[in-house]
């Protein structure tokens, strides 16, 4: 009896997979080959051999235009985001503009504020990373208990996330919600909003006794995602 045999013709698509696949296998064995060993927690690991290996594979197979393309696409992505860096702190100080004689604004809950200065960046949303500066006082002595200027270390928190520190508290958050990234803004908070019937111990910075009504200013610096 005569036996059968079948030969499968590769289709281009086939083809074009099949070459896909090669072409993968001989990146993670290039990869593998040029990985750094183990080495001791003393030891500085160079970071950029990755980038080189794979610039060099795609000049060897798909000539010297790969292997300049790749390094031209990793150089467009660096300086594309320090562009988009300073245009975004370019349109904030643009949009940004003093207010003479702003009048009050008083929200439902108690919190009262008065814009000094109009930013022109984003608003924060929860589980954004924002910075700001700000000067804490107790409203009935005028002691300061927060001064995040003076001491040239703002404040650096993820919006709507607790507990609070550095003199943050629930009716400065509520403030900071209608601000925008080069905005300032001066806040008075309610007790209840403030740091309550225990108040709240800061060090050698000072102490808000409990119940006491709070008057900030508060510069909202930059607004981010948040990397986590």
């Amino acid at each position: 009896m005569a036996t059968l045999f079948h030969c499968r013709i590769p289709t281009p698509r086939s083809r074009i997979l099949t070459r896909r696949r090669r072409i993968l296998c001989e990146l993670e064995e290039q990869q593998q080959q040029q990985s750094p060993k183990k080495q001791d927690p003393g030891t500085k690991i160079q970071l950029d051999s990755s980038t080189d290996w794979i610039a060099s594979l795609l000049t060897r197979r798909f000539g010297l235009g790969a292997g300049l393309g790749y390094v031209g696409f990793l150089a467009f992505g660096v300086i594309s985001e320090q562009i988009k860096t300073r245009t975004e702190v370019a349109l904030e100080e643009q949009g940004s503009r003093e207010i003479q004689d702003g009048k009050e604004t008083v929200l439902p809950n108690g919190v009262r504020f008065t814009d000094l200065v109009i930013g022109g960046g984003a608003s924060p949303r929860r589980g954004d990373l924002v910075v700001v500066d700000l000067v804490g006082r107790v409203t009935s002595t005028g002691e300061k208990f927060v001064d995040t200027i003076g001491n040239k270390r703002p404040l650096v928190f993820v919006y709507g996330a607790k507990p609070y520190s550095g003199g943050m508290c629930d009716g400065l958050e509520f403030a900071l919600a209608s601000m925008n990234a080069g905005g300032e803004r001066r806040v008075i908070v309610p007790p209840a909003l403030g740091f309550g019937e225990r108040g709240e111990d800061f060090g050698a910075q000072g102490r808000v006794d409990p119940d006491q009504e709070l008057e900030f200013v508060v510069q909202l610096r930059k607004v981010s995602i948040s990397p986590t």
